[in-house]
C-alpha cells in the first residue's frame, strides 16, 4: 500500500470532492523531437515529492493542510491532437466541480487542451523554446507548436520568459508578443521582468505554465531538449510567488528523469509552493 501511494504527489490526501486543487499527469511524449522519456516526467515529480517536509517556511503554512488531491495519470491517445482533446475535457470537469487543475507532463502539447479549457486571458509561459511553429514532424500539435496553439485558441496577452532558441521565423512572430529571453532575464533580473509582467496583466486571469527546459540543461539537466545558458532555479520559484495568486491553471512538464533527480526536484518543490501560495493569497 505504501507504494502504491507513491503514484500520488506527497501530501495530497484530501478526497476529491472536498479538495480545491487537483493535480494530475499526463504521461504523453509523442512528438518528441530529441530525447525521449517525458512521459516519465509525471511520477518522477511525483516520486521526489516524497522527498519534502510538509511544512513550507516561506508561508507558514503545512502543505497537509491545504486541501488538494491527485487524480492520478490521465491514459493518452496516441495522436496528439486527440491527447488535446482529453486534457480539455478533463479539466473542464475539474473546472466544472470548482477545483484548481494542476497538471504534471510529459511533453508540453498538453497545455492546449488546459488553456482551451480554462479560456484565460493571458498565457504565461517559461521556456527556452519559442514553440510558434505552425507544424513540426508533421503535425500541429508538436510540443514545438505549443504556444502558436494556443494563439489560435484566442488567448489575447502571450508572455514568454527565458527563451533562448527558435526558428528565424518564430524570432520575428515573437516580436509581436510579449518575449523575455534569458539574456533580458540576465540583464534585468527576473524582478524586474516580472514587474513588467504584473503591471500588464493587472487583475486579468493567466495560465502559468513552466517547460523545465527553461532552466540551465547545466543546473537540472533531466530534459528532453535541453539548451544551455537558460535561467535558474531561483528565477522559475520567483515566477511563481509572485504569479501564482493570478492564475486559474498551472502546469510544470518536459521533465525527462535521465538525471540523478535534480530536475524531477525542482518541479516537485516549485508545485509545491505555487499550491501553498496560491492557496494563501486567494
Amino acid at each position: 500500500m505504501h507504494q502504491l501511494k507513491r503514484y500520488h504527489f506527497a501530501d495530497a490526501e484530501t478526497v476529491y470532492g472536498d479538495a480545491r486543487y487537483v493535480i494530475f499527469g499526463v504521461p504523453y511524449d509523442g512528438t518528441t523531437s530529441f530525447r525521449p522519456g517525458t512521459r516519465f516526467g509525471p511520477h518522477s515529480i511525483r516520486e521526489m515529492s516524497y522527498n519534502f517536509e510538509a511544512y513550507e517556511p516561506q508561508s507558514g503554512i503545512d502543505l497537509s493542510d491545504v486541501p488538494f488531491t491527485d487524480i492520478g495519470d490521465l491514459e493518452p491517445a496516441r495522436a496528439p491532437d486527440k491527447v488535446v482533446e482529453q486534457v480539455a475535457d478533463l479539466v473542464g470537469v475539474i473546472r466544472g466541480d470548482g477545483k484548481f487543475p494542476i497538471m504534471l507532463g510529459g511533453e508540453h502539447t498538453a497545455t492546449v487542451g488546459a488553456v482551451r479549457a480554462l479560456s484565460p486571458k493571458c498565457y504565461i509561459v517559461c521556456d527556452a523554446h519559442l514553440d510558434l511553429r505552425e507544424e513540426l514532424d508533421g503535425t500541429a500539435y508538436s510540443h514545438g507548436c505549443v504556444t502558436r496553439r494556443i494563439i489560435d485558441e484566442g488567448v489575447r496577452d502571450i508572455f514568454i520568459v527565458g527563451a533562448r532558441s527558435g526558428s528565424r521565423d518564430e524570432f520575428a512572430r515573437a516580436e509581436h508578443l510579449n518575449l523575455f529571453t534569458a539574456d533580458d532575464v540576465r540583464r534585468r533580473g527576473i524582478a524586474g521582468v516580472l514587474r513588467e509582467i504584473t503591471d500588464e496583466i493587472g487583475d486579468d486571469s493567466v495560465y502559468l505554465s513552466i517547460d523545465a527546459d527553461a532552466i540551465d540543461c547545466c543546473a537540472t539537466p533531466g530534459l528532453g531538449t535541453p539548451e544551455p545558458f537558460g535561467l535558474a532555479p531561483l528565477d522559475i520559484r520567483e515566477v511563481v510567488r509572485t504569479l501564482a495568486p493570478h492564475a486559474v491553471g498551472f502546469d510544470y512538464v518536459e521533465v525527462c528523469p535521465v538525471d540523478a533527480g535534480q530536475t524531477a526536484a525542482v518541479a516537485a518543490q516549485v508545485v509545491r509552493e505555487f499550491i501553498v501560495l496560491h492557496w494563501m493569497k486567494t
